[in-house]
């Protein structure tokens, strides 16, 4: 499995990533005004920063809304953020047709069910070792790292150094 992994890396021009459970842990605190607390890897973030800087898209799919995780997002270099996203294939294939994107040279990591119609159709399916049965089944790649862990940091890194780009 790795290694078909290793052999696609080159050709990856993409990054999408979902958030809760895949830059997140997939759990949520609640305040007292309602607000929902949701903690990322400063890894995961320096990871995204410099593939951004290394010229690889990174796009995030979430179905949650955060204007805190959309802020950190920006601060990283992130343009392209789709929050509330109901359908997350119809919401990636605008993406893809917008910015001339062969889904072939797509790394995508998901970690459960809403993730899981889009990731059957990107070159590069990957998830966190803690994402749904279903997702890990349909994976080329599952991190060794959880959701909010370096699952991000993990394949990004992957990605950079096999197109040696990384440092």
């Amino acid at each position: 499995m790795q290694k078909n992994f290793k052999q696609l890396l080159p050709k990856i021009t993409t990054i999408i990533l979902d958030v809760d459970g895949v830059l997140t842990n997939g759990t949520v605190t609640l305040m007292a005004d309602g607000t929902q607390v949701r903690t990322m890897n400063i890894k995961d973030g320096y990871a995204i920063e410099l593939a951004i800087k290394k010229g690889m898209k990174l796009a995030i799919i979430s179905g949650g809304k955060s204007e805190e995780v959309k802020i950190r997002l920006q601060k990283l270099g992130v343009e392209n953020i789709f929050m509330q996203a109901k359908n997350k294939m119809e919401v990636f294939s605008d993406y893809i047709a917008e910015h001339k994107i062969n889904p072939e040279t797509i790394l995508y990591m998901g970690d459960d069910m809403p993730d899981y119609e889009v990731m059957q159709k990107v070159g590069v399916p990957t998830c966190p070792v803690d994402a749904a049965y279903e997702i890990q089944a349909i994976s080329i790649y599952v991190s060794t790292k959880k959701g909010g862990h370096g699952c991000v940091r993990d394949v990004i890194e992957q990605v950079l150094k096999a197109q040696d780009k990384w440092q």
